[in-house]
């Protein structure tokens, strides 16, 4: 298959227990016009792979980072379209076939780009959590400093599908960013590309014992200082949005145990917006504070 329409890029790094099965679940797509590319992100434990003439498999000798082993992916893909898959996720079967239909029934001006629903799964397979994101991200926004849809969520990046060219053109991922690497990328993809949102889900974001680069608390504390840096005026011209989103950071940081870097979070918040609600933050602090001092 020399032109696939779609190139599913599947970043990896030391989860051989984890990975074939994101493959499988790329592999068994209804759509039948696609390639899959594991970059492996210099893995010290190599995953035994199905033999599928469909599936590249990338070795990098030197770590890239996740945002470095997707552009190895990008640049790799043979396909008009690709799209992203965490190593320890799945893709619901009909992901590429109907994310690829919305696009070809989309009437907006060209970029035009994919997202769809997410579910949260238990390692026992049991859903926790469903999201679903905005109905439309127009060209020119700037996808989560908009005011959302009620019941709408912005946390469903990993079901992305876009144009490869479109990728290369606003220049791939960033590598200084080794957590948020989403968040950085789509508040540069938003300005220049149309994001259509369908309520259909596509993707399991699977919960495990495992170690995620998100959840790192240094790397997110570097990370949520450097994106607000780089992205400074999009932000300053969503304030409400800009504050809620340092909210959250602070409502983290707490649980995290991260104490000092909350209470800056949540004063920085109170200068950008004083009317604002503590409420959420609040309701945070008394729930951290009630595992540790039982009734």
């Amino acid at each position: 298959m020399s032109k696939p329409l779609l190139s599913i890029i599947i970043p990896t790094r030391d989860r051989p227990h984890l990975l074939p099965h994101a493959v499988n679940s790329a592999l068994a797509q209804t759509l039948d016009d696609l390639e899959v590319i594991v970059v492996d992100d210099a893995s010290t434990q190599m995953a035994q792979l199905p033999k599928d003439s469909r599936l590249r498999v990338i070795r990098l000798e030197q770590s890239r980072g996740g945002a470095g082993a997707r552009n190895v992916g990008t640049e790799a893909a043979r396909g008009r379209w690709v799209t992203y898959l965490d190593d320890d996720d799945r893709l619901l079967p009909q992901m590429a076939e109907v994310s690829l239909a919305a696009i070809a029934r989309a009437s907006a001006t060209p970029p035009v780009a994919v997202i769809s629903g997410l579910e949260k799964v238990s390692p026992q397979g049991e859903v926790i959590k469903v999201r679903i994101p905005p109905s439309l991200c127009p060209k020119g926004s700037h996808f989560f400093l908009e005011t959302p849809e009620a019941g709408r969520s912005y946390a469903t990046k990993q079901t992305l599908v876009v144009e490869r060219e479109v990728v290369l053109q606003i220049g791939g991922w960033d590598e200084q960013f080794r957590s948020r690497v989403h968040s950085e990328f789509f508040l540069r993809l938003n300005p220049v590309c149309t994001l259509i949102g369908l309520p259909t889900v596509t993707y399991q974001l699977r919960c495990h014992g495992g170690v995620r680069v998100s959840s790192n608390p240094v790397l997110r504390q570097e990370s949520f200082h450097r994106l607000i840096q780089k992205h400074q005026v999009a932000f300053e011209s969503h304030p409400r949005q800009f504050a809620q989103f340092i909210y959250r950071h602070a409502r983290n940081s707490w649980q995290e145990r991260q104490f000092q870097a909350a209470l800056l979070a949540i004063a920085w918040a109170l200068k950008i917006d004083p009317t604002h609600p503590l409420r959420n933050f609040l309701q945070g602090v008394c729930q951290y504070a009630n595992r540790f001092n039982p009734a």
